[in-house]
């Protein structure tokens, strides 16, 4: 039967903490929680309280950077990576009890994706779109430590039509959530920062290339046509997929992926253009 790591990569929000801990209940056999920079909110109480083991890692203001130390943390291979802000839906929360009780899954599958709907704040705006990979088994994904990068998978990846809730006191979508937010700024600048030297300067697990993956090659090679093109091909191909699972394709909701990348990609652009002049 397989066992799993509950891992959580977190600033403050220790009250997001305690909710999500709460509504997965029953769903891990190990917990560890490792808090960007020094704590003094309390979360460490929290985790402890939950038999949970408490990390504190140099201030990174984002989750990603201590991905790689969380999972070599972790005491078991399959790992259910949450953010402090979400929890699992009440059919999750049955399906992920059931997956601890069940044979091991297949040698070539990495892990499942969940719906991780769009909220407003105050109520989801989806049903059925986007995905989230949220279990994985670390030996068959590689890590590059990237603001707002995810897992790569080595294998099979299934979709499972159950809900992961992303429930900040924010919207998680939108114009002013990807140029508003002050820490926007930095998030884009730590990235095109990043993107000017080999992936493996950063916090890595299972990644020895010195090579960038491709979609971030892209953004390095042409970074201002890629973030044209996918500024203007990726809400079409988001939309076509809302259609697929069932959603009206809302050009608000399509918007924030495709200004993400275009985002990043002038942020490299400005970053590289600096470094040569100072070369």
């Amino acid at each position: 039967m397989p066992k799993i790591s509950l891992v959580v990569c977190l600033y403050r929000e220790g009250d997001l903490l305690q909710r999500m801990l709460d509504r997965a209940q029953d769903c891990y056999d190990d917990l560890v929680v490792v808090h960007d920079g020094p704590d003094d909110t309390g979360v460490r109480e929290i985790a402890e309280a939950k038999d949970g083991r408490f990390f504190e890692q140099p201030r990174a203001y984002c989750g990603e950077p201590h991905w790689p130390f969380a999972l070599g943390e972790a005491k078991h291979d399959w790992v259910l990576r949450l953010d402090a802000d979400e929890f699992p839906s009440e059919d999750l929360v049955a399906w992920l009890q059931a997956f601890r009780n069940a044979e091991e899954p297949a040698g070539n599958l990495s892990g499942f994706t969940a719906i991780w709907p769009l909220w407003d704040g105050r109520r989801a705006r989806t049903r059925y779109w986007p995905l989230r990979l949220f279990l994985i088994n670390r030996q068959r994904v590689k890590v590059i430590g990237l603001c707002h990068s995810g897992p790569l998978p080595d294998g099979r990846v299934d979709a499972l039509p159950l809900i992961l809730h992303h429930q900040p006191p924010r919207k998680t979508y939108g114009v002013r959530n990807m140029l508003f937010r002050p820490i926007s700024k930095r998030w884009l600048s730590d990235i095109a920062n990043a993107l000017l030297r080999p992936p493996t300067e950063l916090p890595c697990w299972r990644w020895d290339d010195p090579n960038w993956p491709k979609k971030l090659e892209e953004i390095r090679r042409r970074p201002l046509w890629t973030g044209v093109k996918r500024l203007v091909l990726s809400p079409i191909w988001n939309g076509r997929e809302m259609i697929r699972c069932g959603e009206f394709p809302n050009p608000a909701y399509l918007v924030t992926f495709p200004l993400h990348h275009w985002m990043a990609c002038w942020a490299f652009h400005k970053a590289r253009k600096a470094a040569r002049k100072q070369s």
